[in-house]
């Protein structure tokens, strides 16, 4: 039986199995099995990815995205539209052949966007170099998924394709940590409402010849899905979002149909472009600059005025720590306190430490030792 033909037993058998209290492990422990059969075949073409040429792209700027979409679906246009790039386009498939770099600067942000060739159906596995641009993609800090107005299906074949190589899209990482042991079995301890037992946990586990673990979960409706990918431990949590291409070719009336369409089937609103005309590509920088979490910090020199015009672009969630960081090596060492002006203090020139979380337009002056 050749591994596509076992991944599909498998898959056909989880389909077929009615889901219950009865069956829970079982299909818990067909799941793992799919999971690990899929990572090692992923595994090994990842490892055989890493000398191809024109595939090695050092990561630069404020953030870095993946155009990820089927050959010829406008990905090359699209990079020329939203940077100075110049990626080679036409009108047959596979134009793209290596990753092409681009630079958007946006808000005061440099984002670095990246072109590669187009995923097909089997990518995971290495079909149509997908070893390659899934190692591409796997270092992205957004995905924008781009489908064309005349081939819904593709996205769908995309998520499919995405889930298969361990990309987790818009999803929170699970709170769930396993810990070998040498002895005792498996113990699962919960906090919050959670979707499995102890016997589905042993069943997954066992896939892994794994017989003696403490595994803790935190959080609500933690699942077999989620215990699976913590076991294999190399799941990317990627945010993403939809953009369908060349709406341009298509009247008002059949745009509406397909927005229709991608929220009945994704409970989202697609972003309706045209990297031809350039149509709401305005929209898409919006989107790109927002999902990324980018917020704007304005230095204050001790004693001098705010630099109001070329912020600090760091990324939600970060610290005065980050900042220092950012500014100089030895910053960190050398901190006294700062002063904030800005939504993330109660009053102006509040004083704050290095573990201050700081907002979007906050002004900081970072006052170090002599």
């Amino acid at each position: 039986m050749s591994l596509e033909e076992e991944i599909k037993a498998i898959e056909d058998e989880i389909r077929d199995t009615k889901y219950n209290k009865a069956t829970s492990q079982h299909i818990g422990r067909l799941k793992a099995k799919l999971a690990k059969i899929k990572d090692d075949a992923i595994t090994r073409a990842l490892k055989s990815a890493g000398s191809s040429e024109g595939y090695s792209i050092k990561k630069s700027g404020d953030g870095t995205i993946v155009l990820v979409g089927f050959p010829s679906v406008g990905k090359s246009t699209l990079l020329n539209q939203l940077t100075n790039a110049e990626s080679e386009t036409a009108s047959y498939a596979f134009t793209t052949l290596t990753v092409v770099p681009g630079l958007m600067e946006y808000k005061g942000a440099k984002i670095q966007i990246l072109d590669i060739p187009g995923l097909i159906a089997g990518a995971a596995m290495g079909k149509g170099r997908g070893k390659e641009v899934i190692a591409v993609v796997r270092t992205a800090d957004l995905i924008v998924i781009l489908g064309d107005v005349f081939n819904g299906v593709h996205v769908d074949v995309l998520m499919h394709e995405l889930y298969d190589a361990g990309i987790r899209i818009n999803k929170p990482k699970p709170d769930i940590t396993i810990k070998k042991t040498g002895y005792g079995g498996i113990h699962l301890n919960t906090v919050g409402v959670v979707d499995i037992d102890i016997d589905d946990v042993r069943a997954i586990l066992a896939e892994s010849k794994i017989m003696n673990a403490d595994v803790l979960a935190r959080g609500s409706s933690v699942t077999q899905d989620d215990v699976i990918d913590a076991m294999m431990g190399n799941r990317m949590y990627i945010p993403a979002f939809i953009a369908v291409n060349k709406v341009d070719l298509i009247s008002e009336k059949e745009r509406r149909e397909v927005e229709q369409k991608m929220w009945e089937k994704y409970g989202v609103d697609p972003i309706m472009i045209s990297a031809y005309s350039g149509y709401n590509i305005d929209k898409l920088q919006d989107a790109i600059y927002e999902h990324l979490g980018f917020v704007r910090i304005f230095m204050k020199p001790y004693g001098e005025e705010a630099d109001m015009e070329e912020p600090m672009i760091m990324r939600t969630g970060s610290t005065i720590e980050d900042i220092c960081r950012r500014l100089h090596r030895d910053f960190v060492d050398r901190f006294r306190y700062a002063k904030i002006w800005g939504t993330s203090v109660k009053h102006d020139a509040a004083k704050v430490g290095l573990q201050h979380k700081v907002a979007d337009a906050d002004i900081v002056t970072i006052v170090t030792k002599l």
